[in-house]
């Protein structure tokens, strides 16, 4: 009898066991979530903006030299709808009324052919990599002994970063009218952040830097792939420089700084000029603690982060000649800035071919490359295979003129996805190493424009478009580039500077004219071949 009570006493203990653990780990978080105040609807970013704000306004009151130091407030200026452009009355409104921004695409978008990704397949790939997200965020949890009252992240096929992804057509990485890449934008600056890693050519390097090369490993740029609460996820690129401060004289272009906020300027320009190449980038005040630091799982990146003399928190990139603080980037304590740069579908959904661009510069201290002392250099190129039969050619020097008005100098490779063929358009990555000197125009890049003497039509009336009055570039890219929460972007000089480049290239063009006649020059057809001969225009000094 004593031996049945103590067996019926432990099965009444495990019992009771079994439903306190059930009472704490399922029924509970389900009262907590009950009890949670609702979020506001997905179109009202209030909540978000004034957190925010909060956020911001407590850093600044710590420090009065907050503000001023790490980061800048938004102007005032017109009234702005959620697409980013302003109200009635603005140039930038006016501008994307113009017919050439309402003209339907050539050729147009017929069926799936057309379209870089196959809905239901993408729809089951992503489902498929959100429940391994799911699995190895358990695992790690189980293994540090973590619990977590929040669920499972859902797949949502109306994310914006899933349907910027299926928008993604043989004319561009977004259509026009789409409303998409503005709700992208506003998730990529609002969003909480759940992880934080770095890219995978950081990783392939592992530390390991040769200090006897010239060209540094990406590693010295400090940037990082954030994951969003919607699966999304973007490179960021923190704030290395002041807006105010050019690039020295005597720097050569490839050891120049990474700016955030020339990756910024870069997507509003591509955007004004038509040419949607440029994957959508916003800034955003990062919290390198609450947002990187505490939420990444790679012990290497958790190693780097230190906290300053001047009590900001601060990390650098995990190679030889850089794990020194003097090149660390910091927090003010917290807070730094920097530039979100929307990803692109898996290669395992669109594989991208990477191509050596035909202008490639020296990337040694005295070399010269072909193209930088022969002027009849496109002559050549234009024998080779693809740029001997299709519009590849044309889009090098689109590649070019944009290059020009940002003043990159280090387009060293380009990018396109290989389902479009040899007509497809290249994709403008990488654009941080422009805006770095507002007082110098490198003519230079405009090479394969000046050397070829050929434009698109459709390229030249845009630029025509805005050297006008009513559509002048500086003012329709400081009123686009108020919409950042980062703004003010640029500095007056470098929005100056644009108007200037831009009657450089239209007076390129126009001695190509003279010297070949406007049919030679101007490509009217969307696959018009080049002209067989070609000869350098007389560039401005």
């Amino acid at each position: 009898m004593p031996g049945l009570r103590r067996d019926r006493l432990l099965t009444l203990l495990l019992l009771g066991a079994l439903l306190s653990a059930d009472l704490y780990f399922h029924l509970w978080p389900q009262v907590q979530r009950q009890l949670r105040p609702r979020e506001r609807p997905r179109g009202c970013p209030c909540a978000r903006r004034a957190s925010s704000l909060d956020l911001n306004s407590a850093a600044a009151a710590s420090d009065p030299h907050t503000a001023a130091h790490n980061f800048s407030r938004a102007r005032p200026g017109t009234e702005q709808d959620r697409s980013g452009r302003s109200g009635p009355g603005s140039k930038l409104q006016a501008l994307f009324a113009h017919p050439l921004y309402n003209v339907p695409e050539e050729p147009p978008v017929l069926g799936p052919e057309d379209v870089l990704l196959a809905s239901q397949e993408t729809l089951r790939y992503y489902r498929r990599k959100v429940a391994r997200w799911n699995r190895r965020h358990k695992i790690y949890r189980q293994q540090l002994n973590l619990t977590s009252l929040d669920p499972p992240l859902q797949f949502r096929p109306e994310a914006s970063w899933v349907q910027f992804h299926l928008g993604i057509n043989r004319h561009g990485l977004y259509p026009r009218s789409s409303p998409i890449v503005s709700e992208l934008l506003q998730d990529m600056s609002h969003l909480p952040t759940i992880s934080a890693d770095y890219s995978q050519d950081e990783k392939a390097l592992l530390g390991a830097c040769d200090c006897t090369q010239i060209v540094k490993p990406s590693g010295v740029h400090l940037k990082l792939v954030l994951r969003f609460s919607d699966f999304g996820k973007a490179m960021f690129k923190p704030m290395r420089q002041q807006r105010d401060e050019e690039t020295p004289a005597d720097f050569f272009y490839f050891i120049d700084f990474q700016r955030h906020n020339a990756e910024i300027a870069a997507f509003h320009l591509d955007r004004i000029l038509d040419f949607r190449r440029v994957p959508p980038t916003t800034g955003r005040l990062v919290n390198v603690t609450k947002e990187i630091l505490e939420i990444t799982k790679n012990e290497i990146l958790q190693s780097v982060f230190f906290v300053s003399p001047a009590s900001n928190v601060c990390f650098f990139a995990k190679c030889p000649y850089m794990c020194k603080t003097e090149y660390a980037v910091c927090g003010n304590p917290h807070l730094l800035e920097g530039s979100l740069s929307a990803f692109l579908p898996s290669l395992n959904l669109a594989p991208r071919l990477s191509v050596p661009n035909p202008w490639i510069r020296s990337y040694t201290l005295a070399g010269k490359e072909e193209w930088e002392v022969n002027p009849l250099y496109c002559d050549t190129v234009k024998q080779i295979y693809p740029y001997n039969s299709s519009n590849r050619l044309l889009n090098i020097i689109d590649m070019a003129i944009f290059d020009f008005l940002i003043g990159n100098m280090d387009r060293h490779h380009y990018e396109m996805f290989t389902k479009f063929g040899d007509d497809g358009f290249l994709i403008h990555l990488d654009n941080a190493r422009g805006f770095g000197r507002h007082s110098h125009d490198e003519v230079s890049i405009l090479s394969p424009l000046s050397q070829c003497c050929r434009i698109k039509k459709k390229t030249l009336l845009h630029l025509q478009l805005l050297a006008q009055a009513k559509y002048r570039l500086s003012d329709v890219m400081r009123e686009s580039l108020l919409a950042d929460q980062l703004a003010p972007v640029l500095t007056e000089p470098h929005l100056l500077a644009l108007d200037r480049r831009l009657q450089i290239i239209l007076r390129t063009v126009q001695g190509c004219v003279e010297a070949h006649g406007e049919h030679s020059v101007i490509a009217s057809g969307p696959a018009e071949q080049p002209a067989p001969d070609s000869g350098q225009a007389n560039v401005p000094s």
